[in-house]
């Protein structure tokens, strides 16, 4: 299994399920060295407590998973095309 292979695979076992819970997801960005960035994705995308996630789940779960790995978890933020699409959608429902 490669490195990439078991990051994702401890996200989807330790980090996916608490993130879903609230509405939203994760997806891997892009690794550099033992830094993984990451996109939060639905409800969790642009969230306020968005670092407060990072800090306290994203990263904490990977570090402890995969501590040879990854030793930081970095938000990208960026609005995901889920958000673009609900955005658009309410705008038209509402001819705003």
């Amino acid at each position: 299994m490669s490195d990439l292979e078991r990051i994702e695979a401890a996200m989807e076992e330790k980090v996916r399920p608490a993130l879903r819970s609230h509405g939203g997801d994760i997806s891997i960005d892009h690794v550099e060295g033992k830094t993984v960035y990451v996109k939060l994705l639905g409800q969790c995308a642009g969230c306020p407590s968005a670092d407060l996630t990072n800090e306290t789940i994203v990263e904490a779960e990977l570090k402890a998973a995969l501590p040879d790995l990854v030793e930081k978890a970095v938000v990208v933020q960026t609005v995901s095309d889920e958000l673009w699409e609900q955005a658009k959608k309410l705008l038209r429902e509402h001819h705003l």
